[in-house]
């Protein structure tokens, strides 16, 4: 008989002589938040919740609302890699029992139902880019390394190995690592999960490359453009939805690239619906600097398999292997909120599959390389060029709205208009550079 998942965790706790559990959760942005609670204090907060202060917390309540609860989720037990102190994932519930709608959490686990009633599960598997430099406050690098450049062994390489190491230790499997495209570039690549561990598994990460990469006195960023004429990080989502009952719904033996009519139409929901959800795939100003031609990262909206210019790219390493078949979607950046970003790509790619969406052909050209005109004679279209422009077609999506919920979907408006605002009203040094002595 299988032990209870809320019993393992107290069992582990005293044989392994936790003594501080913290418990995790995320704010809108996809900051991550923690409360530390002692191992005596455990079983309650696992019956119970641990109560806080919603209105303390980005995008959540009002201060007229603000009592929320914390509960966690036993099954993401884990032990933290600095002294007696594991973590749980937590789900916000209302004081009533009611999962808020604010959490982040909860609106990936309502993409999941979508897709379960189909008898369907979401896989993923992302590979995170990030740079390391030599403080927080300029982008110093510590190499000027390239694309699975053999750098002599180096600072980075060796903080890069220790981080592997610790998420190994934390239960998350990692399929590779490697020096990427521009100078103090990293890139760890995560196998494959079902969605929710994934986002789970992702927080976890970027945590711990901070960590490591600060036991080392370096900085670790997640932003997306940090170095001018470099390539800037993204996170590639490797996709795919799985029956229930086991098999691979995105395969079919025999057909074109060995894509099914379910993952042609999953595909097709993604293009059809790409300019609606760029603005939680790159939520930052900063995202839109990556998101230019000339650095490997996505401008139109195109599909192909060989093709990396394009936005989603179906990898042919391995054509006959069932479990390989699956799709790159390669817009969002390291910086997303992950919970956020799988639940908008799950309900587009549902959409498509559920409405029928006929697929383009795929372009295999170097859509990069075209004329305008040409572009416009074959219908490619561009991704939004800035945040300003992704949050107004944002706003009018009903399919971003119904997939993050009414107060997610408000609030993170609302937040990014801030934003835009705060940017746009700035004098940037390139203005004064280009203008001042000669205006």
């Amino acid at each position: 008989m299988q032990e209870d998942p809320r019993d393992k965790v107290l069992r582990e706790t005293k044989e392994k002589g936790v003594r501080f559990i913290q418990l995790w959760f995320t704010d809108l942005l996809g900051n991550p938040k923690s409360v530390e609670i002692t191992a005596a204090k455990l079983e309650e907060a696992l019956d119970e919740g641990f109560g806080f202060d919603g209105s303390s917390i980005h995008g959540f309540a009002r201060i007229d609302e603000s009592d929320m609860l914390v509960k966690p989720d036993p099954n993401s037990f884990t032990l933290l890699p600095w002294g007696e102190v594991a973590r749980l994932i937590c789900d916000v519930f209302k004081p009533d029992g009611d999962p808020y709608r604010g959490d982040p959490r909860w609106a990936l686990k309502r993409a999941l139902a979508r897709a379960d009633k189909q008898g369907l599960v979401m896989q993923v598997g992302p590979e995170v880019e990030y740079f390391y430099f030599r403080s927080d406050s300029l982008p110093e690098t510590l190499d000027s390394g390239g694309y699975f450049d053999l750098v002599p062994p180096d600072l980075s390489s060796k903080i890069r190995r220790e981080t592997v190491q610790t998420l190994e230790e934390m239960g998350i499997a990692v399929e590779a690592t490697h020096h990427e495209g521009a100078p103090s570039q990293q890139e760890i690549n995560l196998r494959y999960n079902d969605a929710l561990t994934m986002a789970d598994s992702l927080m976890t990460c970027r945590l711990v490359i901070k960590q490591a990469a600060r036991k080392h006195e370096v900085y670790a960023t997640f932003m997306p453009k940090p170095l001018f004429r470099q390539n800037g990080s993204g996170m590639h989502l490797h996709q795919s939805l799985y029956y229930k009952n086991g098999g691979n719904a995105f395969f079919e033996r025999g057909a074109p690239l060995g894509l099914s009519l379910i993952a042609r139409g999953y595909i097709a929901g993604l293009l059809k619906h790409a300019k609606e959800i760029m603005g939680v795939c790159a939520q930052w100003v900063n995202s839109y600097k990556r998101l230019v031609p000339g650095y490997e990262a996505p401008v139109y909206i195109t599909w192909a398999h060989r093709n990396r210019s394009n936005m989603i790219r179906v990898p042919t390493y391995k054509p006959d292997k069932e479990a390989a078949c699956r799709i790159e979607f390669r817009a969002p950046d390291p910086a997303c909120n992950p919970y956020l970003v799988f639940a908008v790509l799950l309900h587009a790619g549902l959409e498509g599959i559920e409405q029928g969406y006929p697929l383009p052909e795929p372009m295999e050209q170097d859509v990069y390389a075209m004329s305008e005109s040409e572009r416009d004679k074959l219908g490619v279209e561009s991704i939004p060029g800035s945040l300003n422009e992704a949050i107004v077609l944002m706003e009018k999506s009903e399919l971003v709205r119904r997939a993050l919920g009414n107060h997610i979907f408000e609030k993170f408006i609302q937040n990014k208009k801030i934003e835009w605002d705060a940017y746009r009203s700035q004098v940037h040094s390139y203005e004064l550079e280009r203008y001042l002595a000669v205006l």
